[in-house]
């Protein structure tokens, strides 16, 4: 029990009627000192004070942990705070989210997942990437995977395409097939809205799964002009930061209400516009992926503090 508790049960026994025992004696039962008790007791009016502004602070970080509905982390709060211009020292945070029990998701391992069906072409391509994810500059590496969601009424499967150096998601598609036209649309739709800032050395990453080693996937590629670099087998670390965006997404969507593959996509829709607008990550100099491209791009960093705070 610590100091603070004692001193409260010694006031609770010395405000009740039939007590007949003096503060040196319950001090001395508490193995506390006499006059520690009397300095706890001479800062009350501070002690209340301090807890107003707790309260005032918790409120804010409520807002922040809340914002968009998807629950953040300490980091996660910090960073939505500032977009809020509000700065809160990152310890405070943890402290009173610890003080009034707010949790913030933890994300679980999970095993890696190999697609059943073996359409793979013979020539499997190398590991040209090798995890330099950040090296190459925005536009210049793309990573892609394929998830399954499962909800009450079926599973469907979601492809996405992101900048590995910015994080943006750029292309996605949901399908309720494992055919291989979503995967194929996706690859379309990178090309089509974002071609003006391609270029012959641009790559997609994946996986060695069978969609992406398919004929149609790798004659695509050719038709685009993009190179194609594939993980080891079987070792998700080469594609690290597509796994951590799937293990994010699927920590913070919530599908529990989800009766059909509309509503579903409808969740899904709503997160990644969370994610590339206002879902702010630390690496990313506290920005969201659109904010970090933008800011990459003009150089007008769009918070009023240092991006080093």
């Amino acid at each position: 029990m610590s100091k603070h508790s004692k001193f409260e049960v010694i006031q609770s026994v010395l405000q009740e009627d039939d007590n007949l025992l003096s503060i040196s004696i319950l001090c001395e039962i508490a193995g506390v000192s006499r006059s520690g008790y009397y300095r706890w007791v001479a800062s009350s009016d501070k002690r209340a004070e301090k807890e107003y502004k707790d309260k005032q602070d918790f409120e804010l970080i409520l807002q922040a942990y809340n914002y968009r509905g998807y629950p953040k982390g300490a980091k996660g709060i910090y960073m939505t705070l500032l977009h809020f211009s509000v700065v809160m020292n990152i310890k405070k945070i943890r402290r009173l989210m610890n003080k009034y029990n707010l949790k913030c998701p933890i994300r679980c391992s999970n095993p890696y997942r190999r697609m059943a069906r073996e359409i793979k072409a013979n020539n499997i391509p190398t590991n040209i990437l090798n995890r330099e994810f950040v090296s190459h500059g925005a536009r210049k590496v793309f990573l892609t995977d394929i998830t399954y969601i499962q909800y009450s009424n079926g599973c469907c499967y979601l492809v996405t395409i992101l900048d590995a150096y910015t994080r943006q998601v750029l292309s996605y598609e949901l399908s309720e097939s494992l055919e291989i036209d979503f995967v194929l649309d996706a690859v379309k739709n990178l090309v089509k809205v974002h071609k003006i800032t391609l270029n012959s050395e641009a790559l997609i990453h994946s996986d060695q799964g069978c969609h992406f080693t398919s004929i149609k996937f790798i004659k695509l590629l050719n038709d685009k002009g993009l190179r194609q670099s594939m993980s080891r087998k079987a070792n998700c670390w080469d594609n690290a930061p597509q796994e951590s965006f799937f293990g994010h997404m699927k920590d913070e969507i919530d599908i529990s209400n989800c009766k059909s593959f509309k509503d579903v996509k409808e969740v899904i829709d709503d997160w990644i516009d969370y994610y590339n607008n206002d879902r702010y990550q630390w690496q990313l100099s506290k920005l969201s992926p659109n904010e970090y491209y933008e800011y990459i791009t003009t150089g007008i960093y769009p918070l009023k503090i240092s991006k080093k705070q």
